[in-house]
């Protein structure tokens, strides 16, 4: 088995004539790996995000994860590969009228998973994330931070081998966006390969780790961070 996960080649997406989000985007991710990407509002960072959980699809090049192309998945096998990617917005997404535990169990419900292998992943998970406690309130009842812990758990809790997270503390206070680096350090420490988006630098001096920078849809450096080095 490769011991790259992710694999993208000359990938673009264009959106209208002469308005393209991404361009040309070549880059590996090792399995293990936890990098960033960044760049400015409108560099791209979403749309790549997006790509590579094949909610929209690129208009050039090839995405390769977990030797699988999904350039060219079909519509019909994108739930099967979100088995094996998880996805945390910046928004929370989470539902208004289910428990946390509901809204964490929710992916495994779809895969109409018994009820007590439910239960038990989603304990796990809220553990995990130290919601142990909260698994009965719904989550309007919870902070920023705690919602956001609960989609990151919600993210995890199929074991995917891939974590994409869009500006996950974009919407956090400092003290908030520390936890959350943090555990999504610990998520990686236990074997899943993380990608995030952000332009905080501050965080990403913080947490040292590769980091893949665009510009105007196109990388415009691949360094690691904490270092000044390059890659």
């Amino acid at each position: 088995m490769s011991a790259k996960l992710v694999r993208l080649y000359g990938v673009g997406k264009q959106y209208a004539p002469k308005r393209f989000a991404l361009k040309d985007v070549t880059f590996d991710l090792d399995r293990g790996e936890f990098a960033f990407v960044t760049g400015v509002n409108g560099s791209g960072k979403t749309t790549l995000l997006k790509l590579l959980f094949a909610m929209e699809r690129a208009t050039a090049g090839t995405i390769m994860v977990n030797n699988r192309d999904v350039s060219t998945l079909p519509k019909g096998g994108v739930p099967q590969y979100r088995r094996e990617v998880g996805y945390v917005f910046q928004d929370f997404k989470l539902l208004a009228d289910l428990t946390v535990s509901e809204n964490v169990g929710l992916p495994l419900d779809v895969r109409k998973m018994r009820r007590e292998e439910i239960e038990f992943r989603v304990r796990g998970v809220l553990s995990l994330v130290g919601l142990a406690e909260r698994g009965a309130d719904y989550p309007s009842a919870l902070s920023g931070g705690e919602q956001q812990r609960v989609a990151i758990a919600r993210s995890i809790v199929g074991k995917p081998m891939l974590l994409l997270a869009d500006e996950p503390t974009g919407n956090l206070d400092a003290r908030n966006a520390r936890e959350i680096m943090t555990l999504f350090r610990e998520i990686h420490e236990m074997g899943t390969t993380v990608l995030i988006a952000t332009h905080d630098e501050a965080l990403m001096e913080e947490f040292p780790a590769r980091v893949i920078e665009l510009a105007h849809g196109a990388i415009s450096s691949d360094r690691q961070s904490g270092t000044g080095g390059g890659r």
